[in-house]
């Protein structure tokens, strides 16, 4: 659990060292700025105010695992990861921690302790910008719109938990990002609730597309440094839980630290920051919030389903989706699905290489759609449609498999 704390510090010193002063001002500024799909916070405030937004977000999950008592794991490990790639273009500790509560209330209604539904929790932070929406985009007058704000993320947080279970059961495990499929069902009932009161949901997009070698060379350096880790900490064994690791189908729940080793997982999640930066590099794409941030989502799932044998056939499949219907592979959307796609890891894992890129393939082609469905408040858009897809695909295999298991002993 050190290496977080070294992490969130080692953003601020780089934010600092970018920006001074003006990245605290500018990380102040961020929590009362619209956060729906696509804003990168690099261009909407700065690198300096995103990078120390993406260190306060992290260190409040950090706080929230360490105060509850909750051990390093697979999902705890990925989580903090993901929260802090998302604190670089959407999540901020004000529209996170209504969420918090509202899952916290749903604990006690269930009678259960919130360290039960600390994960859900954690990812349920996604719908953080359903929070700043109303506070400041619904168009509120001035003395309800910040409580009202509050109140929604309360509200939110309190039915994910019930949510969750069920967006489980459809998928069955082969989309690593279950909350993001969940937060956005219920996000088209917020989404529809907004436009029925008269708010506009339409957003500008900022992206971020100024060249920075320190942004460049941020993931690799992460990626090396958690290498070393890992080999330190297997003391000579890692590198064999490694590839251990690649023999996993990741299917949630796959916890590869408790499952195989904390070093292989560590190297794993090293390998995986830098294939994705390799990918990225390769297309032509910009290291800005929203890439960045993907690299450290699937960085962090590297410790819960995801590793390179199968995460490469869903890529190929976004890619070739992108060729096939000339989508810019330079675009916003194509640089996150070629990176987030690997929620639909396990389907590559599970049932092979081909449909592995059958999955990416209509992974591409949902995802260009599915964001607007929500109005952008789902920060985990990707998770959503690899839920949408991975509910076909395991759909459409049961049948056959059944079917033909019936013919034959017929």
């Amino acid at each position: 659990m050190l290496f977080f704390p070294l992490l969130i510090a080692g953003f601020i010193i780089m934010a600092v060292i970018i920006d001074g002063g003006a990245a605290l001002s500018g990380f102040l500024r961020l929590q009362i700025k619209p956060a729906r799909l696509i804003n990168d916070f690099f261009m909407t405030e700065g690198v300096g105010a995103a990078l120390v937004n993406s260190a306060a977000v992290g260190l409040t999950g950090f706080l929230v695992i360490v105060i509850n008592g909750t051990r390093l794991s697979g999902p705890t490990y990925a989580a903090i990861f993901t929260m802090m790639g998302f604190g670089l273009f959407g999540k901020t500790p004000l529209n996170i921690l209504p969420i918090f509560a509202g899952v916290f209330f749903a604990s006690r209604f269930a009678l259960k302790t919130f360290k039960e539904y600390i994960i859900i929790a954690l990812f349920g932070t996604a719908l953080g910008p359903l929070v700043s929406a109303i506070a400041f985009e619904a168009g509120l007058p001035a003395a309800i719109a910040i409580p009202a704000g509050i109140a929604g993320g309360v509200l939110t947080g309190f039915f994910l938990p019930a949510i969750a279970v069920s967006m489980l059961h459809l998928h069955q495990g082969y989309n690593l990002y279950n909350m993001g499929l969940t937060c956005g069902f219920f996000s088209l009932f917020a989404a529809s609730l907004l436009k029925a009161g008269g708010s506009s949901l339409a957003a500008d997009s900022y992206w971020y597309i100024e060249p920075s070698l320190a942004l460049t060379l941020l993931i690799p350096v992460i990626s090396v440094l958690l290498i070393i880790v890992g080999f330190i900490d297997g003391r000579g064994g890692s590198l064999k839980t490694f590839v251990k690791i690649q023999r996993q189908v990741g299917r949630l729940p796959s916890d590869f630290i408790d499952l195989v080793s904390v070093g292989g997982s560590f190297i794993n999640s090293g390998m995986v920051g830098l294939f994705g930066t390799v990918i990225i590099l390769i297309i032509g794409g910009d290291f800005n919030g929203p890439v960045i941030g993907g690299l450290l989502t699937i960085m962090g799932f590297a410790a819960f389903g995801t590793h390179l044998k199968n995460s490469w056939p869903i890529v190929a499949g976004v890619i070739i989706a992108a060729l096939v219907f000339s989508m810019p592979l330079t675009s916003p959307g194509v640089q996150l699905a070629i990176i987030f796609c690997t929620t639909l890891a396990p389907v590559a894992g599970q049932f092979g290489i081909f449909p592995g890129i059958l999955a990416g393939f209509l992974h591409m082609l949902m995802v260009s759609q599915t964001g607007s469905w929500q109005g952008g408040m789902n920060l985990y858009n990707n998770g959503f449609s690899g839920g949408l897809v991975a509910a076909l695909i395991v759909a459409v295999v049961q049948w056959y498999r059944s079917n033909r298991k019936e013919k034959k002993f017929k």
